[in-house]
């Protein structure tokens, strides 16, 4: 990176927005051309994370050199598929005796803990990706954006769906005009569903009752920077999801697929409304049973203003005549245009104009020009990986564009949790409405966890 000036970098990240980029060679410290990566969180989608980077042919391998989790059991199958890579529970300590030896970090951790690992990193010139969500509130998100530019490392967010053929379908069909004017979204998704096998559960009380921490989890490195509360089996290890001090709920998550084709296709930027229309009773700090949130978009340029509907807990929009089709999944969108509509999954894979079945696979046989280049096995960490080594593009999912995807998505989530109306300045990071809810733009911290400042001076 020493040979890029800050402004040279800059420039390289703004073309990655419109046109193939490749990059210069942006590590030394690794041997034969591979790189060092540590990984924070190797349980759940850890694995996912390590597998998908290291899918490539022996002599490119890269190396994993150092692992950090908070909870021995948790990571035990990674533990034991790579026994000899160093192990640490938490992520200063690594960084303090290992930092020297790393290139590259990926964070898969739960999601108010994503920000400070990534600053952390970032501060140490790593390049950084991360899973979905990319962080916890929307101040966050505007750090992490300015710090990939400040600290001048190369980013992706690991929200597979943008990788895919699907995704780019959507949007080059939309930008052949085959839909037409797209002035309304529809999106839905099936869950939270609550069960002790799923991602969601509901304790026995509000707050729920103190037990004793196993010996194996440190506790308070997994509480990070929220506020302290006594632990909980109802949070981990994959529970914590259903808590908005830790998650976002199915929106704040699900949104980085199912609404990534029409905020990249439309060029959405942000709402400046976003207003719950329906959520039931619901106990302070945990997620909704079902919600419909309503986001409203400005015109943005020569495109038409846009309404967006999330509909969650098995709730989904009515079929319409012109859509042609009898019944919906349980996750997906639908871009509605003006001549044709569009309808994808849950996640953008594989994206289907809503016409008669004749002309719909009459178009399927000699369908628009591909014009924006494929990633290699659809695989977002590889993207990232290739990016830093110089052989490919700035990954699609970087901080410039997946910390937007993510700010639309918190918008919505506010409106959510809050029950409520919300106005948003963007430009200001304020809900002009409730200026109460500064709280939920930028968090207060505990002690020893406060990253980002420098970024904003």
């Amino acid at each position: 990176m020493k040979k890029l000036t800050r402004r040279s970098f800059f420039k390289r990240t703004t073309a990655a927005a419109i046109g193939t980029m490749f990059l210069p060679n942006l590590f030394s410290r690794s041997a034969n051309n591979k790189l060092n990566i540590a990984v924070i969180g190797v349980g759940g989608q850890g694995w996912t994370n390590i597998s998908n980077a290291l899918r490539t042919t022996p002599e490119n391998q890269d190396n994993i050199v150092a692992f950090c989790d908070v909870d021995d059991v948790r990571a035990t199958r990674t533990y034991e598929a790579y026994p000899d890579v160093k192990r640490f529970k938490d992520f200063r300590v690594m960084f303090d005796k290992m930092g020297k030896e790393i290139d590259a970090v990926m964070v898969c951790t739960p999601d108010h803990t994503h920000f400070p690992a990534l600053m952390a990193a970032m501060q140490l010139g790593k390049h950084v990706a991360c899973e979905k969500p990319l962080a916890h509130n929307i101040w966050q998100l505007r750090t992490l954006q300015k710090a990939a530019h400040y600290y001048k490392v190369i980013t992706q967010t690991c929200n597979q769906g943008h990788a895919t053929n699907g995704i780019r379908l959507v949007k080059e069909w939309y930008e052949a005009g085959l839909l037409g004017n797209v002035t309304e979204v529809l999106a839905w998704f099936d869950g939270p569903m609550f069960h002790p096998r799923g991602y969601f559960v509901k304790p026995d009380s509000y707050p729920p009752k103190e037990m004793p921490i196993p010996e194996t989890l440190d506790w308070d490195v997994w509480i990070g920077p929220a506020q302290y509360r006594p632990y909980n089996a109802c949070y981990i290890p994959k529970y914590w999801r259903g808590w908005y001090d830790f998650g976002n709920g199915e929106l704040g998550d699900w949104s980085n697929h199912t609404l990534d084709a029409p905020f990249w296709s439309l060029d959405l930027g942000m709402p400046d409304v976003a207003e719950s229309e329906f959520r039931p009773e619901t106990p302070e700090g945990f997620v909704n049973d079902s919600s419909i949130v309503r986001l409203d978009f400005p015109k943005r340029g020569s495109k038409p203003p846009v309404t967006l509907k999330w509909y969650e807990g098995r709730l989904k929009p009515e079929i319409r005549p012109e859509f042609n089709i009898e019944t919906l999944s349980d996750n997906g969108m639908i871009m509605v245009g003006d001549k044709v509509s569009l309808m994808t999954g849950g996640r953008p894979n594989n994206p289907k104009l809503l016409l008669p079945a004749e002309e719909w696979e009459e178009f399927q046989k000699n369908p628009p020009a591909k014009t924006i280049p494929r990633v290699e096995e659809e695989n977002p960490q590889r993207e990232w990986i290739d990016a830093i080594k110089g052989v490919g593009e700035m990954p699609g999912s970087n901080f410039d564009y997946s910390t937007r995807l993510n700010e639309m998505a918190l918008t919505a989530v506010l409106a959510q949790k809050t029950n409520s109306r919300i106005e948003y300045d963007a430009k200001n990071m304020k809900v002009t409405n409730h200026p109460e809810f500064d709280r939920y733009i930028n968090e207060p911290v505990r002690d020893g966890w406060k990253y980002g400042e420098e970024v904003w001076k």
